[in-house]
Formats: C-alpha cells, sequence, structure tokens
C-alpha cells in the first residue's frame, strides 16, 4: 500500500468515524466516507486484542489484502478499518473473505 492511500491524520480518523456510515461485523468494522480524491485507508486495533506483534500481524495482513483486492473495493472513498479481537480466531484467508464481504456491503 503506497504511503499517499494511508491516513495519518487523527482528525480525519475522528471525522470518519463520526459522520461517516459504518458496516461490521462480528471481526471487523468499516467506517466510510465520500471522497473526492483518491481512495485513502485507515486501519486501527485496540490494544486489548494483543501485544504489538500481534497487531502488527494483523495490520500487515489487512494491507496486504486490500493491495491484491484493490480492484474490487469502491473508489473514492476514506476507509477507517477497526480489526476486533475475535479476528485472532481467523486464518489469513478466513479474515480476507471477511473484510472483503464488507466492501461488497460498501458497493450496495
Amino acid at each position: 500500500m503506497n504511503k499517499e492511500k494511508i491516513i495519518k491524520n487523527s482528525e480525519t480518523y475522528s471525522e470518519i468515524i463520526n459522520n461517516g456510515v459504518v458496516v461490521k461485523n462480528k471481526f471487523i468494522s468499516i467506517y466510510y466516507q465520500k471522497n473526492e480524491d483518491d481512495t485513502r485507508y485507515g486501519i486501527t486495533i485496540p490494544k486489548k486484542v494483543g501485544k504489538a506483534h500481534i497487531r502488527n500481524k494483523l495490520k500487515r495482513q489487512a494491507k496486504n489484502i486490500i493491495t491484491t483486492n484493490e480492484i474490487t473495493i469502491p473508489k473514492n472513498y476514506n476507509y477507517v478499518i477497526i480489526i476486533k479481537e475475535a479476528t485472532l480466531s481467523l486464518t489469513y484467508n478466513e479474515m480476507a473473505c471477511q473484510l472483503m464481504e464488507l466492501f461488497k456491503k460498501v458497493r450496495n
């Protein structure tokens, strides 16, 4: 994932979470808001999910899923992806399926 596609500003995170639309399941929540520029992503994992190396692994997996499936993800949105604790029980492929199902809901 390119650095230009990552949301770094905490005000932007807050704005998307407070004013955006949400789709969620047991494992992941996606807050999204229409954007006129390029599509950008922010991935957040709470500390209760686990230690830093576990959270970093989940974040790397989510970035990889987004990068490999970028063609099918709706464009011109800002996304904040919150990965929940229940995701630890999933394999990589199951996590990919859950994440892509939520992105399909964004399209509808």
